[in-house]
Protein backbone atom coordinates (compact mmCIF):
# COMPACT_ATOMS: atom_id res chain seq x y z
CA UNK A 1 0.00 0.00 0.00
CA UNK A 2 1.70 2.89 -0.76
CA UNK A 3 1.75 6.36 1.03
CA UNK A 4 -0.17 9.18 0.37
CA UNK A 5 2.16 12.26 0.30
CA UNK A 6 1.49 14.91 2.90
CA UNK A 7 3.40 17.86 0.60
CA UNK A 8 0.86 20.19 -0.26
CA UNK A 9 1.01 20.86 -4.46
CA UNK A 10 1.82 24.17 -4.42
CA UNK A 11 1.56 23.90 -8.57
CA UNK A 12 -0.04 27.02 -9.81
CA UNK A 13 0.05 29.05 -6.51
CA UNK A 14 0.22 32.93 -6.94
CA UNK A 15 3.80 34.48 -5.12
CA UNK A 16 4.56 38.29 -4.71
CA UNK A 17 8.17 38.99 -4.23
CA UNK A 18 8.28 42.54 -2.75
CA UNK A 19 12.05 43.41 -3.01
CA UNK A 20 13.55 46.01 -4.87
CA UNK A 21 15.47 44.88 -7.76
CA UNK A 22 18.22 42.76 -7.12
CA UNK A 23 19.91 39.31 -7.96
CA UNK A 24 17.96 38.09 -4.58
CA UNK A 25 15.00 38.91 -6.80
CA UNK A 26 16.05 36.77 -10.48
CA UNK A 27 17.40 33.92 -7.53
CA UNK A 28 13.79 33.55 -6.01
CA UNK A 29 11.58 33.93 -9.73
CA UNK A 30 13.62 30.91 -11.13
CA UNK A 31 12.87 28.79 -7.84
CA UNK A 32 9.58 30.03 -8.22
CA UNK A 33 8.73 29.39 -11.45
CA UNK A 34 10.53 25.74 -11.31
CA UNK A 35 8.21 24.79 -8.42
CA UNK A 36 4.84 25.99 -10.85
CA UNK A 37 3.92 29.02 -9.10
CA UNK A 38 2.51 32.34 -10.73
CA UNK A 39 5.65 34.82 -9.50
CA UNK A 40 4.99 38.43 -9.68
CA UNK A 41 7.98 41.10 -8.21
CA UNK A 42 7.39 44.01 -7.36
CA UNK A 43 8.60 47.48 -5.46
CA UNK A 44 8.44 49.87 -4.02
CA UNK A 45 4.77 48.51 -2.75
CA UNK A 46 1.94 45.80 -3.19
CA UNK A 47 -0.32 46.42 -5.75
CA UNK A 48 -3.93 45.98 -5.26
CA UNK A 49 -4.10 41.85 -7.05
CA UNK A 50 -1.87 40.95 -4.33
CA UNK A 51 -4.45 40.41 -1.59
CA UNK A 52 -5.52 37.59 -3.53
CA UNK A 53 -1.70 36.27 -3.79
CA UNK A 54 -1.01 33.14 -1.80
CA UNK A 55 2.77 33.55 -1.07
CA UNK A 56 4.24 37.40 -0.67
CA UNK A 57 8.03 37.62 -0.02
CA UNK A 58 9.46 40.90 1.37
CA UNK A 59 12.23 42.64 1.66
CA UNK A 60 13.39 42.93 5.61
CA UNK A 61 16.50 45.70 4.71
CA UNK A 62 14.46 48.07 2.89
CA UNK A 63 10.94 47.39 4.02
CA UNK A 64 7.81 50.11 5.46
CA UNK A 65 4.63 49.31 6.28
CA UNK A 66 3.26 51.36 4.07
CA UNK A 67 4.44 48.80 1.33
CA UNK A 68 1.16 46.89 2.86
CA UNK A 69 -2.45 46.81 1.91
CA UNK A 70 -2.78 45.78 5.57
CA UNK A 71 -1.63 46.83 9.26
CA UNK A 72 1.03 44.93 10.55
CA UNK A 73 0.64 41.20 11.70
CA UNK A 74 -2.49 40.86 9.83
CA UNK A 75 -2.00 39.50 6.21
CA UNK A 76 -4.29 37.11 4.43
CA UNK A 77 -1.54 34.99 3.19
CA UNK A 78 1.84 33.53 4.82
CA UNK A 79 4.64 35.94 4.24
CA UNK A 80 8.27 35.17 4.00
CA UNK A 81 11.34 37.68 5.31
CA UNK A 82 14.08 37.72 3.04
CA UNK A 83 16.45 39.20 5.40
CA UNK A 84 19.95 40.12 4.55
CA UNK A 85 20.68 42.83 7.56
CA UNK A 86 20.70 41.10 11.12
CA UNK A 87 20.11 45.18 12.40
CA UNK A 88 18.35 44.70 15.56
CA UNK A 89 15.35 47.39 13.80
CA UNK A 90 14.83 45.43 11.01
CA UNK A 91 14.38 42.26 12.79
CA UNK A 92 11.80 43.40 14.88
CA UNK A 93 9.93 45.14 12.22
CA UNK A 94 9.68 42.03 10.20
CA UNK A 95 8.59 40.52 13.81
CA UNK A 96 5.70 43.20 14.35
CA UNK A 97 4.66 41.56 10.28
CA UNK A 98 4.50 38.23 11.53
CA UNK A 99 6.64 36.51 8.68
CA UNK A 100 6.19 33.15 8.64
CA UNK A 101 9.21 31.86 7.15
CA UNK A 102 12.63 33.60 6.25
CA UNK A 103 15.45 33.15 3.59
CA UNK A 104 18.62 34.82 4.80
CA UNK A 105 20.04 36.71 1.75
CA UNK A 106 22.36 36.04 -0.37
CA UNK A 107 19.78 33.65 -2.06
CA UNK A 108 21.50 30.55 -4.08
CA UNK A 109 19.51 28.06 -5.82
CA UNK A 110 17.64 26.32 -3.06
CA UNK A 111 15.69 26.85 -0.42
CA UNK A 112 12.39 28.78 -1.91
CA UNK A 113 10.89 24.72 -1.59
CA UNK A 114 11.38 24.66 2.29
CA UNK A 115 10.30 28.39 2.86
CA UNK A 116 7.00 28.32 1.06
CA UNK A 117 6.06 25.14 3.04
CA UNK A 118 6.84 25.77 6.75
CA UNK A 119 5.37 29.41 5.83
CA UNK A 120 1.79 27.72 4.63
CA UNK A 121 2.28 25.67 7.78
CA UNK A 122 2.85 28.35 10.26
CA UNK A 123 0.12 31.12 8.77
CA UNK A 124 -2.17 27.98 9.06
CA UNK A 125 -1.37 27.06 12.71
CA UNK A 126 -1.47 30.99 13.90
CA UNK A 127 -5.07 30.99 11.89
CA UNK A 128 -6.55 27.73 13.52
CA UNK A 129 -5.39 29.32 17.28
CA UNK A 130 -6.73 32.78 16.41
CA UNK A 131 -10.01 31.52 15.14
CA UNK A 132 -10.15 29.20 18.57
CA UNK A 133 -9.25 32.22 20.78
CA UNK A 134 -11.88 33.89 19.26
CA UNK A 135 -14.31 31.10 19.96
CA UNK A 136 -13.26 30.93 23.18
CA UNK A 137 -14.07 34.43 23.89
CA UNK A 138 -17.31 34.40 22.13
CA UNK A 139 -17.89 31.79 24.83
CA UNK A 140 -17.21 33.48 27.60
CA UNK A 141 -19.41 36.64 25.92
CA UNK A 142 -22.27 34.89 25.77
CA UNK A 143 -21.86 32.75 29.37
CA UNK A 144 -21.45 36.42 30.89
CA UNK A 145 -24.15 37.46 29.04
CA UNK A 146 -26.19 34.36 30.47
CA UNK A 147 -25.26 35.22 34.07
CA UNK A 148 -26.36 38.95 33.38
CA UNK A 149 -29.75 38.07 32.28
CA UNK A 150 -30.13 35.62 35.25
CA UNK A 151 -29.03 38.33 37.24
CA UNK A 152 -31.70 40.56 35.89
CA UNK A 153 -34.69 38.32 36.67
CA UNK A 154 -33.69 37.47 39.98
CA UNK A 155 -34.38 41.40 41.27
CA UNK A 156 -38.09 40.19 40.44
CA UNK A 157 -37.72 37.84 43.45
CA UNK A 158 -36.86 34.55 42.09
CA UNK A 159 -33.73 33.05 42.79
CA UNK A 160 -31.22 31.61 40.85
CA UNK A 161 -32.59 28.34 39.86
CA UNK A 162 -35.77 29.22 38.84
CA UNK A 163 -34.19 32.38 37.03
CA UNK A 164 -32.38 30.25 34.83
CA UNK A 165 -35.56 28.26 34.16
CA UNK A 166 -37.26 31.37 32.84
CA UNK A 167 -34.68 32.16 30.50
CA UNK A 168 -34.75 29.04 29.27
CA UNK A 169 -38.32 28.75 29.21
CA UNK A 170 -38.29 32.42 27.13
CA UNK A 171 -35.54 30.93 24.65
CA UNK A 172 -37.81 28.00 23.91
CA UNK A 173 -41.35 29.91 23.19
CA UNK A 174 -39.05 32.24 21.27
CA UNK A 175 -38.03 29.89 19.58
CA UNK A 176 -34.35 31.43 20.11
CA UNK A 177 -30.95 29.93 21.30
CA UNK A 178 -30.67 30.77 25.38
CA UNK A 179 -27.55 33.26 24.11
CA UNK A 180 -29.78 35.13 22.52
CA UNK A 181 -32.89 35.20 24.96
CA UNK A 182 -30.55 35.97 27.65
CA UNK A 183 -29.33 39.21 25.06
CA UNK A 184 -32.78 40.25 24.74
CA UNK A 185 -33.17 39.81 28.60
CA UNK A 186 -30.33 42.00 29.21
CA UNK A 187 -31.44 44.80 26.64
CA UNK A 188 -34.89 44.51 27.99
CA UNK A 189 -33.84 45.39 31.31
CA UNK A 190 -31.36 47.77 31.17
CA UNK A 191 -32.22 50.65 33.70
CA UNK A 192 -31.45 53.44 31.67
CA UNK A 193 -33.56 51.88 28.97
CA UNK A 194 -36.22 50.31 30.88
CA UNK A 195 -36.73 52.55 33.52
CA UNK A 196 -39.71 52.42 35.82
CA UNK A 197 -40.47 48.71 33.69
CA UNK A 198 -41.42 46.19 36.18
CA UNK A 199 -40.84 43.76 33.85
CA UNK A 200 -43.90 42.55 33.45
CA UNK A 201 -43.69 41.34 29.64
CA UNK A 202 -40.82 38.71 30.36
CA UNK A 203 -43.21 36.71 33.00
Amino acid sequence: MSRVSRIPNLGGAKAFVLHRPHPTVAAIMRQLTAIGLEATECWPELPPEALAADFVFFDVDFGFDEQFPWRPGEAPMPLIALIGSEAPGRIEWALSHKADAQLLKPIGNAGVYSALLIARQSFGARRRLADEIAALQARVAERQTIVRAVAALTTQGVDDDRAYAQLRSLAMSWQISMEEAARRVVAMTRPDEREGDDHSHLA
